[in-house]
């Protein structure tokens, strides 16, 4: 509110304003993921967030790029323009088609697929469909030993699952703002590791040179970036009335912290797990399990939007993505959420 009032009085907005909220908004990003705030970029959305990375991707003769099955659109996208513009291959990992548990032997295929032809593997922290979860720590650690570029777009679980850049080798991690970073549209973050100190941005922005600060020189048009991973900034990074709105939500991130949140996301859940297991509903083992975004494969014979529609009569809801029916949980829910999504499933299955 305070950022709304100020904006009908432009006189009163100096030189400092735009940049003291962003600088904030990195320092409190960087703790969030466990990075310096001089390698996080603001970023309009996470589409460009990925073609800033993926552009500055160098290529050898031979090599091809990897990506998981049914990722998300944006980010098969980016990855198609690098591979087109060099002549190279995208293959997609699989699952086994007949596991009834993804996670760890999907990590094993994509861990395995990784070579020293791989020039890099995007994917998200957590699958955006169902959920699952993937070992980041032994995927980075491949993709370290094999030179490859490791790419995250953690839209889905930065801010309600905890993330580490430096225990999981990423070479760079995209945030969407609106997702679990609790913030608003049209504003996003991202971390570039040193790898792409010296790449070339996606614009040529003012804001992002070194003589920026210094208002009654900027038409000396200074050719040196701010360091680090400020090339990447976006232009118009003040936004006056957004950045203020997502630098409180990642403050009250920081506050809450995220191994509260997942422990918060956790226990709620266990009613709802102990009731699928009765149905006999198959969920994730722990260690590849989102408790803030999963998945349910209902019984043969049950109808997902049917049963979509049911609990949307009962203002329970949730997404269908492909044959899963996605449910998210956040600080925001309570037990009593917990319970009428039960009472509901268990009248349609």
């Amino acid at each position: 509110m305070n950022s709304l009032v100020r904006d009908r009085n432009p006189i009163g907005i100096g030189p400092d304003a735009f940049f003291e909220v962003t600088d904030e908004i990195r320092n409190e990003f960087a703790q969030l993921v466990n990075c310096t705030s001089s390698q996080v970029a603001l970023i309009p959305a996470s589409s460009y967030g990925l073609n800033a990375a993926i552009r500055n991707i160098p290529f050898q003769e031979g090599q091809h790029a990897l990506t998981i099955e049914n990722e998300f659109p944006s980010d098969v996208f980016a990855l198609e323009r690098w591979c087109s513009d060099h002549g190279s291959t995208l293959k997609f990992i699989r699952p086994d088609s007949d596991a009834k548990k993804l996670g760890e032997q999907w990590t094993a295929k994509i861990i395995s697929s990784i070579t020293s032809k791989t020039a890099v593997l995007v994917m998200s922290s957590v699958h955006w469909m169902n959920g699952t979860a993937f070992d980041l720590e032994q995927i980075g650690t491949k993709c370290a030993e094999t030179n490859t570029y490791f790419i995250v777009d953690g839209t889905q679980s930065v801010g309600a699952r905890v993330m580490d850049v430096k225990r999981f080798k990423i070479d760079a991690l995209i945030c969407a703002g609106y997702k679990w970073l609790l913030g608003p549209y049209s504003l996003g973050l991202a971390y570039y590791s040193s790898k792409f100190n010296e790449g070339v941005p996606l614009e040529e922005t003012w804001m992002n040179r070194t003589n920026a600060k210094d208002f009654s020189n900027l038409t000396t048009y200074e050719k040196s970036y701010t360091p680090d991973a400020g090339r990447y900034n976006m232009g118009e990074t003040s936004n006056f009335t957004l950045a203020p709105m997502l630098l409180a939500a990642v403050q009250q991130l920081n506050n809450w912290g995220v191994k509260n949140i997942e422990e918060y996301t956790s226990n709620l859940i266990l009613p709802l797990k102990e009731f699928l297991l009765v149905k006999g509903i198959q969920l994730e083992d722990e260690a590849f399990f989102s408790s803030h975004l999963f998945g349910i494969k209902l019984p043969d014979g049950v109808h997902i939007d049917e049963v979509k529609e049911a609990l949307a009569k009962e203002k329970v809801y949730v997404s269908v993505r492909g044959t899963f029916l996605r449910v998210s949980v956040n600080v925001f829910n309570t037990s009593a959420d917990i319970n009428k999504l039960i009472h509901v499933l268990n009248s349609v299955i």
